[in-house]
């Protein structure tokens, strides 16, 4: 489901379930993968992508929410929370990561994508997109603060209001992305620009302080709250 491999300094985690689907299970795969992560110390970062070339993440596991019973997709109502609370760690991580979105990002697997630091995209296939509005649902705050803090105003309402399909090239232009490459250039370039920056996560501390001046509770750039701080404790509300 999930693989997490090093080179040198930079870590490599791979979403290795199909579609990528979020549940619980899925959660809690990742949330393991990202403690042996910061368990690490000295210079390193982060590179995250998925094996399968046509999805980075599809978004909800639907048929699992759908469905009744035990399911491999595991506890229903522990999903929000842990969800918002990942996304909420990812985006504070103590260490430069950077995201090389492969194949289609849908829904939660934008959400995760946009908390990485860093993002490329494959220029020739697949979309990055919150569509939640096209099937029938309302985003929530913390989701919206997310898309708030890391798009420019004009792609951020074109993003959750009319849930707007970005490809690579599109998305570099709208500033979602830094770049966009060929499939065969993407990880090697991820892997790359995750190495030229290792050295800031050198100091966990001042790295990770930075973020959540940025990003949390009484952030620097924010009013009273930041994505983060909304995301952790979006199950509060």
């Amino acid at each position: 489901m999930i693989k997490l491999d090093r080179q040198d300094t930079t870590f490599i985690l791979t979403l290795d379930d199909e579609e990528n689907r979020w549940n619980t299970t899925f959660v809690r795969a990742i949330s393991d993968a990202l403690d042996e992560v910061e368990a690490s110390t000295g210079p390193a970062a982060l590179v995250t992508t998925a094996s399968h070339p046509k999805f980075f993440s599809n978004g909800l596991d639907l048929e699992w929410r759908a469905s009744s019973g035990e399911h491999r997709g595991g506890d229903r109502d522990a999903f929000g929370s842990e969800f918002m609370t990942l996304m909420g760690r990812i985006i504070t991580l103590p260490l430069p990561s950077i995201c090389a979105i492969n194949g289609h990002a849908f829904g939660a697997g934008f959400m995760m994508a946009l908390c990485h630091d860093v993002r490329f995209m494959r220029r020739d296939r697949g979309f990055a997109c919150a569509n939640e509005v096209e099937i029938g649902m309302v985003i929530p705050d913390p989701e919206l603060a997310l898309f708030k803090h890391k798009l420019p105003a004009n792609v951020f309402f074109e993003t959750v209001q009319l849930a707007r399909r970005w490809t690579g090239p599109d998305a570099a232009d709208a500033g979602i992305i830094s770049n966009a490459f060929e499939l065969t250039d993407l990880l090697p370039k991820a892997i790359e620009k995750a190495a030229s920056l290792a050295h800031l996560g050198n100091n966990r501390r001042v790295y990770g302080t930075m973020k959540e001046r940025l990003f949390g509770d009484s952030a620097a750039i924010n009013t009273s709250h930041g994505a983060a701080h909304l995301l952790k404790n979006a199950h509060h509300d």
